[in-house]
This record gives structure tokens, sequence and C-alpha cells, in this order.
């Protein structure tokens, strides 16, 4: 059960980075923090994320651009634009590469107010950081299931590796391509985004992509009474404990 519990923790630890620091604070300021927990958050992420670290940065202005530009053939990773899946992740890892290397010039609006530490950014994309981890994921793996042959772990289970490997990337494909084919709507909102799943613990709120297109300040991704956001309530609890201010959203 040792991997199991891993390949859980490894996934939830990275989806929450990733919707709470490179999602809702890099892209959307939707909170704030200090400059120390900022720091803090960046390493945090990278230890979660692993080997498929997000720049926060080059996120944001991807996933501005996604909101300019959503189902329309200049959206960064619309299914409805793309051959499949594995397409999809390959152009928007192209697209991804280009603004985390400063190949392309992003228009004005997509850079304003970003996270920015290059020099984290730098060392967490260097190959033989990447590397390192997927080494670690190896050789924890080899350990438990051939040496210590632990209790509940079979062969198979090593086709988990590619997973880990990879991780921050399969959760932005499975966001992308299953909230904007997938499920139902609550919004008219001009693109084809869904809300994929009404308790949406499996992707901790990712997956209320109407929702969130329609309303992109919102810190709650939830906007019906069924509907259960699990990250907020994360949040609520780091405001409490004077980590984060949430913003105050204006009235209509």
């Amino acid at each position: 059960m040792i991997i199991i519990a891993l390949f859980i923790a490894h996934w939830y630890f990275s989806l929450f980075f990733q919707t709470f620091f490179l999602h809702r604070y890099a892209a959307h300021k939707m909170f704030l923090m200090s400059p120390a927990w900022e720091k803090a958050f960046y390493v945090l992420t990278w230890l979660a994320q692993g080997s498929s670290y997000l720049s926060p940065r080059a996120y944001a202005v991807l996933h501005r651009m996604h909101h300019a530009y959503s189902d329309t053939p200049d959206d960064p990773h619309s299914p409805h634009h793309t051959e499949n899946l594995f397409t999809m992740m390959w152009e928007t890892k192209n697209i991804y590469n280009d603004i985390l290397d400063y190949d392309v010039e992003p228009e004005a609006r997509f850079t304003k107010d970003l996270p920015d530490w290059a020099a984290f950014d730098k060392f967490a994309d260097l190959w033989y950081v990447r590397v390192g981890w997927g080494v670690l994921y190896s050789l924890f793996y080899i350990w438990a299931i051939s040496i210590a042959e632990l209790p509940g772990t079979h062969w198979w289970m090593y086709g988990l590796l590619p997973l880990h490997y990879l991780m921050g990337p399969v959760h932005g494909a499975i966001v992308n391509w299953c909230g904007h084919k997938y499920g139902y709507s609550n919004f008219d909102n001009n693109d084809k985004s869904k809300n994929t799943l009404v308790f949406d613990f499996l992707m901790m709120g990712e997956l209320f992509q109407n929702n969130h297109h329609k309303l992109p300040k919102r810190q709650d991704f939830a906007t019906r009474w069924f509907e259960i956001d699990p990250t907020y309530p994360v949040m609520k609890l780091l405001e409490s404990l004077k980590i984060i201010r949430i913003n105050k959203l204006k009235r209509a």
C-alpha cells in the first residue's frame, strides 16, 4: 500500500500547489501574500511537483492567454483545435517553453503583476534537476517493489512512474481536455467550457471550468449549492492563519 499512498500524496500535493499557487495566485491574483511566503510557496511547489515543476510566471502567462482566447485557434491548449490529447499537451509544452525561456514577447496584458523568481525557475528547470527527481521516484519504487517486497506492492505499479514524472502536465491536460469537452454548463461563456464534476475531489475544483471562465476572479470555483470546490476551504484556513489575504470581490 505504500506505493499507492505515495502516488495519492504526490497527486494531491502537486495538484494543490498547481491550483492554489500557480492558478489562483500567479495567474489570477485572487489573494495576496508577503514576498517571504511567495518564495516559500515557490519552493513548496517545486517539492510537490518535482520533475514536472511549472514556473509560476510562465504558467500565469499561458493561463491568461487561455482565458483571453478560450477555445479559439489562438487558445494555447484547447481540445477543439488539436487532433488529440497528446498533440494538445505537446503544443502546450512548446508554447510554455517559449514563454519560460523568453523566446517570445507576450502581450503586455498577460504580463502584469506576475510572480517572478528567475534564478529559482532556472534551477528547477535544469535537466539534471528534473532527471534527479525522476531517479528518486524510480529508486523508491525499485526498493519498495523489488528489494523490500513490501506487502501490497506489485510489479504493475511500475506503470505509475510516468505519471510521477509528468504530474504537472498530466493535471493540466485533464483539466483543459475534460473541462472543455465533458459535463454541464451553468453559464453561456461563448466558449466550450464545462463543469465536468459536481463534487470535484479529483481535481480540487479545477474541473469547474465553466464557472471559472464566467467568474475568473471568484476564489470559490463552485457556484451552485450542490457544487463543492475543495481548495476554497483551504484558502480560508490559510487566511485565518494570516498566510494569505483573500481579495474582496467587487459587486456588479
